[in-house]
Order: structure tokens, then sequence, then C-alpha cells
């Protein structure tokens, strides 16, 4: 291991929050050539529409035309890295599908880069990308490089991803009470009112009460829907 390697980990350490973090792993890119870094991660919630939480130093331009367009549903590296982990070199090819969005991102300085995603089994999908804008990659560089570049991937990936989940269920979960938790545990492990009001020795009534309760904060049509969301969300463990 190098000795950056184990600078950033010292230092990684002693991080508080995401944004000394990516800093870091900032500082890591440029040791290693690359002028330009993100990290992006899709969590799996809510279902109908998983949000995506990216950081980077990209140009303001390029991140608001970026966001304008929609570019995240036709980007070809995310659309790869949501289905394959082997790494991505940025092309012509790559981007044969999508001639705007190539050209718009080199005309901001993003001419060569290489993208690798982390794939969890949650259902969460993380991406590091570095670029930068002059020197192609070349194959001697990806073989001197390509195992570091995996490492901060990895690395990224396990410093970042707890903290912004963490953020991000925060800001959309509800406050449950812990009734509601408990009717709502029994509800997905399959007990019916009737039998969840004899375990609680509650009565029925009051059982479905905290489950109309727990659906309404929950934003969902029924029971079923509001246990699969409660637990995506981390409220039932």
């Amino acid at each position: 291991m190098d000795v950056w390697q184990l600078e950033l980990l010292q230092a990684l350490e002693r991080a508080g929050d995401e944004n000394t973090v990516f800093a870091l792993i900032l500082g890591a890119s440029l040791t290693l050539d690359f002028d330009y870094c993100a990290y992006g991660l899709q969590v799996p919630y809510p279902l109908s529409s998983p949000k995506a939480i990216v950081m980077n130093n990209y140009s303001a331009p390029w991140r608001e035309r970026y966001t304008q367009a929609r570019y995240l549903e036709t980007d070809p590296t995310i659309l790869h890295g949501r289905k394959s982990e082997r790494p991505i070199l940025w092309s012509d090819q790559l981007y044969a599908d999508t001639p705007e969005l190539w050209e718009e991102a080199q005309a901001h300085g993003l001419r060569n880069g290489l993208s690798q995603s982390m794939l969890n089994k949650g259902g969460s999908c993380a991406m590091l990308t570095v670029a930068r804008s002059d020197a192609d990659i070349s194959e001697r560089e990806l073989c001197h490089k390509g195992e570091k570049l995996r490492w901060l991937a990895n690395t990224a990936h396990a410093s970042l991803s707890s903290i912004l989940s963490t953020q991000h269920r925060s800001a959309v979960a509800p406050t449950l009470t812990e009734r509601e938790r408990e009717v709502l545990k029994w509800t997905a492990d399959g007990k019916s009112a009737s039998e969840i009001s004899d375990v609680l020795t509650l009565s029925k009534n009051t059982v479905d009460f905290h489950i109309k309760n727990a659906v309404r904060k929950l934003g969902t049509a029924n029971k079923t829907a509001a246990v699969v969301r409660a637990a995506m969300l981390g409220l039932l463990f």
C-alpha cells in the first residue's frame, strides 16, 4: 500500500462529515493525476423513484445543465454501473447514443474519465468517477493505476455511503411511535390484526388504529406498502 493510501485511511478516521470525506477522496484522485472527482449514491427508496445523491467538483454550470437536461437518466456510465461493477472508460463509442451529453461534458472540461460502480445486495448502487480535461488514459496508465482506482472507489463508498444513506433516511423518514413500529413488525411477520391484538394484549380496534396511523405517516396506500417502506427506511430495526 502506498503512503498516500495510508495517509488517506488515517485522515478518513478523523473525518466527521461527508464534505470532509469527499475533500479527502478528491485529494487522492488528484494524487492519481485526475482533476475531477464525483461520487454518486442511489438509494433504493422511495421504490417508485429512487433518490440519487451526488457529490462532485464539476463546474457549477455543468452541474446545473446536467440536472436540467436530466442526463442522469441517460448517462451511459450510470446505466452501465447499475448492472456491472466492471470499470468503464469514457470513449466516443460509449457515448454513441448520447452525443449531446458527450459533447457538452467535453465542453466543460470532462474529456477523459473512468467510472467504477459498487453494487449492494440491499439495492443501492454507488459510483466513483475520476476525470480530467487533458491527456488520454492509456492502457499503460490503466494497468498501473487500475487497482489503486478500484481501491479508492471502495474506500470512498465505505466512507460516504453510510453517512449519506443515514442523512437521506432521516430527511424522508416519518416519526413512528414505538407501538406503530411494533404492529408493523408483527405485520411484516405475516400476523393479522387479530393475531397481533392477542400477542400485544390489545383490542383489534387499537391495533387497526396504530396500523392506520402508520400507513398515513408513511404515505402509502395500505399496510403492506407501509411495511415495505418502513423496512427500507430502517424504521423496523
